[in-house]
Formats: structure tokens, sequence, C-alpha cells
């Protein structure tokens, strides 16, 4: 472990030290805004605004608002104290996906589940589920994409104009389900501004080689006086997909929404609600496509309301909140054989009643001797109640209709952050968070009596009080490189479905049991790196630790299960029962355990504007990442990305990018010997490439400027097999291959 850890520091630190030669050297540069990001800090400061160089004007007093960077740039966040990705609105239309999870799948750090084309979650630094936070416009995803990999998130990139990346713990801020870090979709659903000139709107559409899809949406923001008014709405669909090997059966997915907002704003500040509606359609590539089908359809509709007022007063900066109610369910559908055609059936429903609020009140920066004081403080709340019922007659008579009886939790919590600024290059961070979290279901107690098991079910709840606690500093070194260094100590309480699950995940193949005796996750964690958001050399790189106490994971046990408890263990059928255990086939059984555990890896991303050709720059850009965990005692823990490396060529100006980059995934055989899911992967090269213009379009109406881009994105085209080696289905699903996507965006202002 160390061995990794020490080569992937050293190699940091080398690319560090020739981005620093090549940056003193280059002459000519063109010098790109910086970001500002919102997700990791309640604390925001004031917008820096872009200087030349040498620097011949001063900075203005009051905040400048950072003119878009170009399409292709790498987006640095300068001010934030942990490691941040940031992906624009130009990058996630080029993506040939249909969820968020594959959007950021190839960002340093960042793989995805890949269950299916319509359910792919995030997975950060090898951690996913309950440790990942999905989240839109600062509020939960609300759905039950972590109770199981074949169940989607209800997040379509269509929407999003951004997306942060937080890796590593970002519990401070949201708490014991993003210990592992948040993906934040950002969307104007809810406006906070007058658009220019009263009204902006958007056009999007692509089409797309390997699945035969098409997709296509608009946005439409409206506005006079104070209030401003939001509409969307897109669809896509895309049939099965085609590998090297041939087409992946049941691997489909059609969806559709839209979204109403409103806001009022004000010199002061905003206030909005929105409500969005999210279907999906989408089945699960695997075994058992061609028996059974399985495939789920989703339904989901979320309210939300956000506001800030800026007082500027009375010590106060600004007060913000952040509001969500949600009514999700979906519907596993498997088809049965009947003499000779098939006969689609409802086997389970999943249903979700979640509702969340956050405030944040952020104190006006004051002097003192020690230097400048920035903070804010806040409250967090949380109710879901999550049910799974079973429609199978045979199943429903011994579970009582229920794969998962109601299952209820609520948190509360309240936190706090101060920066202070010592000096103009050095500021330090300190946050802390307290959370009471109490959770209710129906527990299983696993008693073993000699050749059998016996499986006791009663009604539980337990009290958890999670604590975390942070350090951190950024210190502005020469050529504006800042080095950060963070120090965080971060507790998780166990999820509802952690503790009180029991039931058969028929596309996964397992039967899952929950620990109601489940301890307190916790982690401590030190991060270093280095950053350069500016300039001809940008990049990015961190080196971290994290060693955890009571780590949950699903450990297999080698007994399967024909659908019920009562079956776990016992493979002895009467007759009557053949038919219908053939039919369901048996599932491996898994259970909620704990053990220690230790997580090292680095992460690394850079762009060089070598030099200047034509209107635009020519560049290079690199990559690399991996992560190493292996429990205390010995024994890899399941599913952890391989070692990834990257490079690239690309050219841009104001209308044109193009950019070739391949990232190779090593070979994986670290894997968990006791997790028959665990298998070793051989590696694979990704070489993708895009091209797209910019252009104006004319006549303008009135004072409504219209632009178009068109693109082309190609993906694997190298036709590569490419299996995912944190995917459940790897050994049985091939990624997509070669992928060619035409896409077109009309922007009017």
């Amino acid at each position: 472990m160390r061995l990794w850890f020490y080569r992937g520091l050293q190699g940091g630190m080398a690319l560090l030290a020739v981005a620093g030669v090549l940056a003193e050297k280059a002459e000519a540069q063109i010098q790109l805004p910086g970001i500002v990001v919102t997700s990791p800090s309640p604390v925001q400061r004031p917008r820096r605004a872009p200087q030349p160089r040498p620097a011949t004007v001063a900075v203005p007093a009051e905040p400048v608002a950072a003119p878009a960077p170009l399409p292709g740039t790498l987006l640095v966040d300068e001010d934030a104290f942990v490691p941040i990705t940031v992906m624009s609105g130009p990058e996630i239309e080029a993506r040939p996906v249909s969820n968020i999870g594959d959007v950021t799948a190839q960002k340093p750090g960042v793989t995805a589940s890949t269950f299916a084309p319509g359910a792919s979650r995030p997975i950060i630094r090898g951690l996913d589920r309950f440790r990942v936070r999905v989240q839109e416009n600062g509020i939960g995803s609300h759905d039950v994409s972590a109770l199981s990999e074949d169940h989607a998130v209800p997040i379509d990139p269509f929407a999003a104009e951004r997306v942060e990346i937080i890796r590593g713990p970002a519990t401070l801020r949201y708490g014991s389900q993003a210990i592992g870090g948040v993906v934040d979709v950002s969307n104007d659903r809810i406006p906070q501004f007058m658009p220019k000139d009263g009204f902006s709107a958007v056009l999007k559409g692509g089409l797309g080689s390997v699945d035969d899809s098409h997709d296509g949406g608009f946005k439409v923001i409206s506005g006079a006086g104070n209030i401003v008014l939001y509409a969307d709405a897109f669809r896509r669909q895309a049939d099965d997909y085609d590998t090297p090997r041939g087409r992946q059966a049941n691997s489909f997915v059609e969806s559709s929404g839209y979204s109403l907002g409103a806001s009022i704003v004000g010199e002061s500040g905003f206030i909005g609600v929105s409500y969005t509606r999210f279907k999906s359609f989408y089945g699960i590539p695997g075994e058992e496509a061609e028996d059974h089908r399985p495939r789920i359809d989703l339904d989901q509709e979320k309210f939300q309301s956000r506001g800030e007022w800026r007082i500027n007063d009375y010590g106060i900066e600004a007060i913000r909140f952040w509001l969500g109610t949600t009514r999700y369910k979906h519907d596993e559908i498997v088809a049965h054989a009947h003499d000779d055609h098939f006969h689609d059936e409802i086997e389970s429903r999943y249903t979700n009643r979640q509702h969340e609020a956050r405030l944040e009140v952020q104190h006006q920066a004051f002097n003192s001797p020690l230097g400048i004081f920035r903070g804010a403080v806040g409250v967090h709340f949380d109710q879901k109640r999550v049910r799974g019922f079973i429609y199978d007659d045979h199943l429903a008579e011994e579970m009582d209709g229920l794969i998962d009886p109601p299952a209820r939790s609520n948190s509360i919590a309240a936190f706090w952050f101060e920066e202070l600024e010592i000096t103009k290059r050095l500021r330090l961070q300190a946050a802390a968070r307290i959370e009471s979290v109490r959770a209710e279901g129906t527990g299983v107690e696993i008693e073993a009596h000699d050749d059998h098991f016996h499986y006791h079910v009663e009604k539980r709840s337990r009290s958890f009080a999670p604590k975390s606690a942070s350090l951190g500093a950024l210190y502005e070194l020469p050529l504006g490189v800042v080095a950060r260094l963070t120090g965080q100590y971060t507790e998780r309480a166990p999820d509802v479905a952690e503790l009180f699950s029991k039931g058969l995940h028929h596309a996964a193949g397992t039967f899952e049991i929950g620990n109601p005796d489940l301890k307190v996750e916790k982690a401590s964690t030190i991060e270093l790196g280095f950053k350069r958001a500016r300039g001809a050399v940008r990049f990015d790189a961190t080196a971290f630790h994290t060693r955890y106490r009571n780590f949950i994971f699903k450990r297999f046990t080698g007994i399967e299960c024909e659908g019920t408890l009562g079956s776990c263990g016992e493979h002895d059928h009467d007759d009557d029962d053949d038919d219908h255990d053939h039919a369901h086939g048996a599932s491996d059984q898994l259970v909620f355990s704990q053990r220690d555990a230790a997580f090292s890896g680095v992460e690394l991303s850079a762009q060089w504007d070598a030099l200047s050709f034509g209107r635009g720059v020519i560049g290079f850009e690199g990559q690399y990442d991996f992560v190493h965990a292996k429990f205390s005692g010995g024994g890899y823990v399941p599913r952890i990305p391989p070692h990834r490396l990257g490079a690239g060529i690309y050219y841009r100006d104001a209308n044109w990018l193009a950019r070739v980059f391949a990232l190779h995934a090593f070979d994986q055989d670290k894997v968990a010997l006791d997790d028959i899911k665990d298998t070793p992967t051989d590696g694979y090269t990704l070489l993708n490439a895009d091209l797209s213009y910019t252009f104006a379009l004319q006549p303008e109406i009135g004072r409504i400027s219209p632009q178009m881009t068109i693109g082309l994105r190609g993906e694997n085209l190298l036709d590569q097999d490419v299996r995912n080696h944190v995917s459940y289905k790897k050994d049985e699903v091939l990624q997509p291959g070669r992928t060619i996507r035409l896409y077109g965006v009309v922007r009017y202002n």
C-alpha cells in the first residue's frame, strides 16, 4: 500500500516541478478567469476579477463576475480547501450518455457503477452508494439509487449547466451520507438573476451511433420587473447499444421530463420555487436479459425552494435557505414465459417520500489582530421513508407483501465554518458538525444452528450522534500555485437500508440483509494538494490517505436464497416449489458487515497552453489517478478502480475546439477473494475525440443575440472491450463500443 502511495506522490511532485518551469518560461499566455464554486463551503467570498499580466489595472473593489471560460478549459477553483472537479455546460452537452454517473466517470478520482445505461451512479475514490451524495441545486436527489445498483439517479444531464464534484469528505456541510464526496448538479430552475434583456433560451439536440439514440429539449428564462420565470423540457431515447462482440441485449433507455420555476429577484437577493417531473424506463442487461428482460419504470416529482437575502448589516452578510420535498416510485418489471409467449409482470415497487431543508447564515467579515474572519453557521434537516413492495403472490405470502417493510430516518444537524485570512497568501479554515439521527425499521437477527440458519425479524429503533470536524490551510506559492493541507475527522450513521434491508434484488442477483447492530462509521483523512487556476499551465494535484473504523461493506456469505428469508441456506424444496424457484433462480446472500480499512490515492490533472496558433492555442493535457484500499488484517476492499493514466492534445479559440484524448485503465487484480463479484479485469484504452464550432446566427432578434454550436464527439474509437471493474455486471456486460455523437446547441443571449 505504501509503495503505491509513495510512487503516486513522487509522480505528482515531478509533474508539479515540470509545470512550474513551463509556467515560468511561458512568454505568451492566454489569461483565463478563475471560477467560484458553491458546494464545499457556505462561506462565499467575493469573486476575483481576471487580471492581465503584467497587472496594469487595479482589481475593482466590488465583486466582478468572471466571463465564461472557453470550452475545454481545465476548471480549477483556487479558493477551495478541498479538491473539486468542475464540469461546464459545453463539456456535459457533448457526452453521449443518459445519466449523471457516466457524465463524470472519466474525471480523476471518479468512476461510475455502469450497471445499465439508465442506471449508473458516481463512485468517488472507490466509495459509492451511501457514502456519495448526489444532489441538484443543493438538495439531495431523493431516490433509492444507493439502495441497489440497478436503481437510477433521477437527474438527467440535459438540465445541468454545471457539475461540481467534491472528492473526499463533504460531511461538514451535507451530512453523514457525504463521507466519500458530493456530486452537485447546478441549473437555473430556480432563477437567481434577471437574464440579459429579460430573455434567454437554449435549444439542444443530438444523435448517437452506438445505440441509435436521439435526444432534444429546450430551456427558457424570461422576466420583467422583478419576476423571472423558467421552463424546460427534454426527451431522450436509445436502443440497445453495440459492443465489439455484438449488441448488448436489454440495454435500452427512454427518459423524459420537464420543470417549471419562478423567482422574485432584487438587489438584495432572490426567492424562488420550482416543480420538476422526471420519468425513465430502462432495461437491465445481463444474464437474465434474454429470459426475463428485467426493466424499471421510474417516476419522480420534486418541489424545491431556494432563497438568499444579502443583508450586509447587523453583522450578517447573507441568509440562504434550501427546501426540497419529493415523491418517488419505480416498478421493477420482469417477463415470464407462458406457453409460447411472454407476459410482463410487476415484480416489485420501491417508493421514497423525502423532505430536506438547510438554512445558512454568513456573518460579515471583520478584522482582528489575527487577520480577517469570515464564517457561517447552519442547520440541516432531512426526513425520509422508504418502502419496497413485492407483487409475487408466492413470495408475498411469506413476506407480508413487503421486500423491505417501511423504514424511516430523521436527522437534524448544526454546522459551523470559519475562515481566517492571516495574510493575502495564507488562509485557514475550521469547521465542525454534529448530527442527531434516528432510524426505525424491521431488523433481522441471524442465528446459526448446526446445518441451517434461523432469521428472527423484529422492529428496531436506533439513534446516532455523528460528529465531524476539519482543519485546513491554503498558502499561495510563487507562480500562482496554491498549496492546501487539510485534515478531517468524519463520522457516518448507517443508512436505514444498511440496518434493515431484507430483500431480493432480482436484477443484481443478490439477497441483501441489513445489520441492525451496525456502529457509527468513522474516518480520519489527511490531504495534501497543489493547484494552479490561471495562466498557460493549469493543474490540480492531490494525495490523500484515509483510515476507517467500522467501515461498512456488503459481505458475501456463500449462502443462496430463493427469494425469501426462510429460503436462505435451505436447498431442499418440495415439488410444488420447484417451478417457482427455477423461475426466480438462486440469489447470493449479502450481509452488511464492518471492518477497519485504509484508503490511499493520488489524483492529478493538468493542461498546458503550449503555443499560439492562429487565433487560439495548441496545448497538451494529462491526468492520473489511483486508489489503494485494504482491510486491516489483510484483504482488499471490493471493487476498487484500477490505475488510470491519460494524455491528449487540443486546439481551442473563441469558435473552435478540437481535442484528442486517450485514457488507459490498467489491469486490476487487487480483488477481494471472499467476494464472488469482485473478479480481475483486463486493462483497456479509451480513445476519445471532440470537434465543435460555435458561431453567431444572423440576424439578431431585437437585442437578443443567437449563437449556435455544432459538435462531434467520439468515444472508444478503438472499439475495445471495456469491462468496468467497479461494476457488479462486469463479467456479464460489456460497455458500449465505438460511439459517435452529433449534437447541436442554439443559445439566445
